[in-house]
């Protein structure tokens, strides 16, 4: 079972992260996880791509990582962005608990929920997003799907 999150843990995990590490991450631009990686690296995110089969590739001006464990030392990742199946997300979890010092969010894409990583993901600390995308979320707390023609309930004089 999963909670929906608040729309105020949203705004704190957008608002204050800085670098994602997309997971499952398409170079094919018709792809979700390649749209949404571009979307986030667009609003200024650092976006760490990470897909073995393209590992050593550049995407979004990073290059590609084998996995979290290649992630340099020095890249502090503050959300891992997964979209992958469901079953294939916890040894993503461990990796990311055991690899990636400083990291505060694991976020799972929208239709990707995993109750048991989820708990070793809380009982580690970490703030846990199932079932939601951060591209979409993000355009709806800070005002950009009202231009698709959604009410997102959010005032604005920006256009």
């Amino acid at each position: 079972m999963t909670t929906t999150p608040s729309d105020d843990l949203l705004r704190k995990i957008l608002g204050e992260s800085r670098v994602f590490a997309c997971v499952g991450v398409s170079m094919n631009p018709v792809r979700p996880s390649y749209f949404v990686a571009r979307y986030l690296s667009l609003r200024g995110y650092r976006v760490i791509p990470v897909n073995p089969g393209n590992a050593g590739k550049m995407l979004f001006g990073e290059e590609i990582r084998a996995d979290l464990k290649s992630i340099p030392p020095d890249i502090k990742v503050d959300v891992v962005d997964i979209f992958r199946r469901s079953e294939h997300v916890p040894p993503i979890v461990d990796q990311a608990i055991e690899h990636l010092n400083g990291l505060k969010t694991i976020w799972m894409q929208i239709g990707v929920i995993n109750a048991d990583a989820a708990a070793t993901a809380t009982a580690a600390g970490l703030q846990v997003i199932q079932n939601h995308c951060p591209k979409i979320e993000y355009q709806r707390l800070f005002g950009e799907l009202r231009m698709g023609g959604f009410n997102t309930g959010i005032v604005s004089s920006r256009l």
